[in-house]
């Protein structure tokens, strides 16, 4: 960290952002937020000080910080009415931790650069735990000097840091991220569905899982999920299918099939048809045991 606290802003208070602005805060930086949405308690009740606009966090913080949902709203915070690009002055840095569209955000680097400020993309993964607990992975965009100024604060925010390149190959990696994410949920609701439709104990398949090569994250954590039912996000499948679009429009793009990818975003629209537009990412099994007429837990029909 900084040995002086900085002036700090903070634009985008929702599941993810809430944490990662209080990290900034528990180190003892000056930090400035503005949400469109109510303050959460954790902010409401911090030393950080609420701004009516995102223009006026941009005036009063030299690194700006900013975590929504998607392409147009990273558009109009920074760029609509009272949005952050009115508020800058030269030297300033914009750096948005929203998951979003690579070519997007190069076009919005340019803007930003074009008023004398440096900008950064730095998309996280690692969810709600990994916001909390500081454990994010931020892959980076931008100029190394840039990312070696902003490189301490993403240090309290996260623990795999990673500088992929220039603007918009941080959201690249992103993407490439999301759909080993989607494939892998695919994968582990598959074995599990399969498991306990053929009579085991899918906790104790899983267990036995996590000790070999089928072990990842995803089993562990989202493969507890599907068996215990809890699909409270988390990380919204909505969400998600902003990811998938990503990868699939970039990908014709680019005259590059991702079979599989589209696959698991037409799982997603499935579990949407059946109200699970706001479930975690992790429900992508619902649709699996609904194509199966089997849900996990349940005891198979041995007649």
């Amino acid at each position: 960290m900084s040995p002086q606290p900085l002036n700090l802003g903070f634009i985008g208070l929702g599941i993810m952002g809430t944490p990662m602005a209080g990290h900034l805060l528990g180190a003892g930086h000056r930090v400035f937020v503005h949400t469109l949405h109510r303050y959460p308690p954790s902010i409401a009740e911090s030393a950080a000080v609420k701004c009516d606009s995102a223009r006026a966090v941009a005036e009063r913080a030299d690194i700006v910080f900013t975590m929504v949902p998607d392409t147009p709203d990273v558009e109009k915070v920074l760029f609509g009415q009272g949005g952050v690009a009115a508020g800058l002055s030269k030297g300033k840095t914009v750096v948005d931790m929203s998951s979003i569209s690579p070519i997007a955000t190069k076009e919005f680097a340019r803007k930003i650069n074009a008023l004398g400020c440096d900008y950064l993309d730095a998309p996280v993964s690692g969810g709600e735990v990994g916001a909390k607990n500081a454990t994010l992975s931020i892959m980076v965009g931008g100029d190394e000097a840039v990312f070696e100024r902003v490189k301490p604060l993403f240090e309290l925010m996260g623990k795999n840091i990673t500088r992929v390149g220039g603007n918009g190959d941080g959201q690249t990696a992103k993407v490439a991220n999301q759909i080993i994410v989607a494939l892998t949920i695919e994968a582990v609701g598959e074995a599990l569905l399969f498991a306990a439709k053929a009579g085991a104990d899918p906790a104790k398949v899983r267990q036995a899982l996590l000790g070999g090569f089928a072990s990842s994250k995803i089993l562990e954590v989202h493969g507890e999920r599907m068996i215990k039912r809890t699909f409270d996000p988390g990380f919204r499948i909505e969400l998600h299918q902003k990811d998938l679009n990503l990868a699939l429009s970039s990908a014709r793009a680019l005259a590059v099939s991702l079979p599989n990818t589209a696959t698991a975003q037409e799982l997603f629209n499935a579990c949407v048809a059946h109200g699970g537009r706001a479930w975690d990412h992790s429900a992508m099994v619902r649709a699996l045991e609904t194509l199966a007429n089997f849900e996990i837990g349940q005891k198979p029909n041995q007649g």
